[in-house]
């Protein structure tokens, strides 16, 4: 799953997942760039810094969110639940429209795959 992300939606996964470990510098052009979609260019005039130094800063956050993720593994454990409970869904939604089964079995399954997807949140 993680193949058929960009770098920039990984990248930003991974500040979901690791962007507290961050200093507050690299945090905050990290949320700048990815959270808030700014520019580098923009990034530096805010800041009151260089486009250069913005993009090492930002390329420094994702080296060491990067680091994180390797050790821990927590945005691959995340997008590999995630594709099982799309999976799950998938098998769910055939038996919710099978109109043979009981309706008690219907509701069931309605609960098993709602209590799946609070897990995933």
């Amino acid at each position: 799953m993680i193949e058929n992300l960009s770098k920039v939606e990984y990248a930003s996964l991974l500040y979901d997942f690791y962007g507290e470990l961050l200093d507050e510098n690299k945090k905050e052009i990290m949320n700048l760039y990815h959270e808030d979609n700014l520019s580098l260019a923009e990034i530096a005039e805010d800041l009151g810094q260089s486009r250069q130094g913005v993009h090492y800063t930002l390329k420094k956050a994702e080296k060491s969110l990067e680091k994180y993720e390797e050790r821990l593994g927590l945005v691959r454990k995340y997008l590999e639940n995630l594709r099982k409970y799309q999976q799950v869904e998938q098998i769910a939604e055939k038996y919710r429209k099978d109109d043979s089964l009981d309706e008690g079995v219907r509701q069931d399954i309605r609960v098993l795959t709602d209590m799946i997807k609070d897990l995933m949140e």
